[in-house]
């Protein structure tokens, strides 16, 4: 089994702008805060309150509805509710 199908969050904290993710084997993520538009309009406080479900798989923000599993955490994958906000390439004019 890949070693990512078995990682583990332990602890889960943020800034303004960044969201850090503490994992059972000793690593570290830093993701960018705008990558989950819910987590990022939340307040800080909202953020703090987290639950770790599963054992530790995944992650669940109550206050704003959120889920992440630890393997997208540490694979730094986007939201997909970011990723649809982005423009397509065909969106942009004079280039």
């Amino acid at each position: 089994m890949n070693t990512l199908d078995e990682i583990r969050v332990s602890r889960v904290s943020s800034t303004p702008d960044t969201l850090i993710i503490d994992f059972e084997d000793g690593r570290t993520v830093h993701l960018p805060l705008i990558w989950y538009p819910r987590l990022y309009r939340a307040t800080q406080a909202q953020r703090d309150r987290y639950e770790l479900t599963g054992r530790g798989y995944a992650v669940h923000w109550p206050g704003v509805d959120e889920d992440r599993s630890a393997k997208s955490l540490a694979l730094g994958k986007p939201s997909i509710e970011f990723l649809k906000q982005q423009p397509k390439s065909s969106d942009k004019v004079g280039r």
